[in-house]
């Protein structure tokens, strides 16, 4: 993917008991997300942005406390004729 790319990322967590304990260690871990995200879109040339949103949020899905996530692939500028700024997909999955 030779282009600009801004992707959005939603994860709702199982364990709502984290929002009492303010407890870190209960929680998603975020540099962990953000490496999968990042492992995702440079493992391989994805000819669709669906495509890659969906491997995104597969992948998000194996981190512990993670039951949905919902992810937006953003293509500013696509190389279309339209009168659009931006093209853009979301994909969202469940355990």
């Amino acid at each position: 993917m030779g282009q600009r790319f801004e992707i959005d990322v939603e994860a709702l967590s199982t364990n709502n008991e984290v929002l009492q304990s303010d407890d870190v260690s209960q929680v998603a871990d975020y540099t962990k997300l953000f490496q999968l995200i990042e492992h995702e879109f440079k493992r391989k040339k994805y000819n669709l942005i669906e495509t890659l949103a969906n491997e995104i949020s597969n992948s998000l899905l194996t981190v512990r406390n993670i039951c949905e996530v919902t992810v937006r692939v953003r293509k500013p500028h696509a190389p279309i004729d339209s009168h659009f700024s931006d093209i853009e997909v979301e994909v969202t999955n469940k355990q």
